[in-house]
């Protein structure tokens, strides 16, 4: 293959049958080098880097050419090799066995199956297989919309921030009005599940992989499990817990050392986890409760059918779950089932438990709010149950959507920094940008995480707040500016 020229561009496929399907396009022009990549089919990201001379320039671009080669890339037509389909998780519904339904409060119908589910003190998320992420208040009310480009796999929050992890490879920051991908996965790997922790992203695939990546978007370390299809990854201060088909493994969070490993009945669905223990859901219908320093099974929680979905109160009072004939179940702490009841929505394939209600997102794609009081579990158990409100969907649907920033035109700009917003500035470092704060009070060293689309080499931005990480690095909170 000829050497890079200046004004021409490189691009390469690698494509594997049960691996990688992603590509590497390097374009020159004059001293600057361009690098697009990621998975085949898909825009990719990209990285700018200026050099002094447009001979470096060339070199540079020659040079990695010639380091992907050496690992299997080869010269391709872009566009004529099809993008792999990503996984999306199948689930069967059957009706459920049980004569009364669980004592639902509300529930809000999205219009497409919905996985994920996130619940805190001022809302409720929930992202369906369409690529909509609706905000609503805990009784109910529609407060926003987002729009992003494929499927919503899974929600996770980090402090502040929630995520929203695609079908597309990203994952995508929904803490502020306009959502922005922070990090996009490796071209092999196929996200089943995601958690967040302190910055560090943990993924989970089809192949029993766990994936950790640092704020900046850089892979830190990897490890392929006993089994495959790995539903499963929680995180903490002290480990990764990652299950999969052949149980829950949990690896050391600073290197991936394995810590323990246990066999679970049946491979692992979903996965939940409090402050000393953790509970895997299982396709061979229990609930494990795992403590988290040793791995030993501590309690059992028997169901009818395959565990979709699984939660807990604090200290694990109360245990819940949900199966693939639509049924969430009551347990008491120590496995005694107190009740079985019809979600009235088909199968809870995600769940959440905050402040005595259980949030619930379904097979046919609605958000259940089930309350989960001391009193109301008893007042199920004696066959009493309030009637359910229903959300209209056409409401919700008449709240603008936010799409994502995939470029810096969509940013707003301004002239100056608005008073009290931080100023942050892009830098060239090496081969990277990276993102520094300007405005003073900070640490001039640490970088920022901070969407890699809207980038560009010495541009200024006004963010709303910086919060300092564990790791040595800012997070932005609220709205992004650029400075003109």
């Amino acid at each position: 293959m000829s050497a890079v020229a200046a004004e021409s561009s490189t691009y390469l496929e690698l494509s594997q049958e049960s691996g990688a399907h992603k590509f590497y396009e390097v374009a020159v022009a004059d001293r600057v080098v361009t690098v697009r990549y990621g998975r085949i089919g898909t825009s990719g990201q990209t990285q700018t880097t200026a050099f002094p001379t447009p001979e470096k320039a060339r070199a540079a671009a020659a040079k990695k050419v010639g380091e992907k080669i050496r690992k299997g890339y080869a010269p391709a037509v872009a566009g004529q090799r099809a993008p792999r389909p990503v996984t999306r998780r199948q689930v069967t519904s059957a009706p459920s066995t049980a004569r009364a339904v669980a004592p639902v409060l509300w529930r809000f119908a999205t219009g497409s199956a919905a996985f994920g589910i996130h619940v805190d003190e001022d809302r409720c998320w929930v992202g369906n297989q369409a690529g909509d992420v609706y905000t609503l208040d805990h009784e109910g009310g529609v407060l926003a919309r987002f729009a992003l480009p494929d499927g919503v796999k899974c929600l996770v929050a980090d402090d502040f921030w929630i995520y929203a992890g695609c079908d597309d490879g990203k994952v995508y920051d929904l803490s502020s009005k306009l959502p922005f991908a922070a990090y996009d996965i490796a071209a092999d790997v196929d996200i089943f599940w995601l958690d967040i922790h302190q910055g560090i992203l943990d993924v989970s695939d089809r192949e029993g992989r766990l994936t950790v990546i640092d704020h900046e978007d850089e892979h830190q370390w990897a490890r392929r499990s006993q089994g495959e299809f790995a539903w499963m990854v929680r995180a903490d201060d002290r480990a990764v817990y990652h299950g999969h088909s052949r149980g829950v493994t949990a690896y050391a969070p600073d290197g991936g050392g394995e810590l323990w490993h246990t066999p679970t009945r049946g491979g692992v669905l979903f996965g939940w986890q409090e402050a000393d223990v953790v509970y895997a859901g299982t396709s061979h219908r229990v609930i494990q409760r795992l403590a988290k320093s040793t791995g030993a099974i501590e309690a059992v929680y028997s169901c009818d059918h395959s565990v979709y979905s699984c939660a807990a109160s604090p200290n694990g009072q109360y245990v819940f779950a949900g199966d693939s004939a639509s049924s969430v179940y009551c347990f008491d702490r120590n496995g005694t089932r107190l009740w079985k009841l019809d979600t009235g929505s088909g199968s809870a394939l995600s769940m959440q438990y905050h402040d005595e209600r259980l949030y619930l997102v379904t097979a046919n794609g609605s958000l259940v709010c089930v309350d989960a009081s001391e009193e109301a579990i008893a007042a199920a158990q004696r066959g009493t149950v309030p009637e359910a409100r229903d959300i209209k969907l056409a409401a919700a649907r008449s709240v603008p959507a936010y799409a994502p920033a995939t470029a810096v035109d969509a940013v707003a700009t301004v002239e100056r920094a608005p008073s009290g917003t931080v100023v942050v500035e892009c830098v060239q470092d090496g081969g990277r940008l990276r993102v520094h704060v300007v405005s003073e009070g900070y640490d001039t060293s640490w970088n920022v995480q901070f969407p890699r689309a809207i980038r560009r080499p010495g541009a200024r931005y006004a963010v709303d707040a910086l919060h300092p990480a564990p790791g040595g690095f800012y997070r932005v909170r609220g709205d992004i500016r650029r400075i003109l």
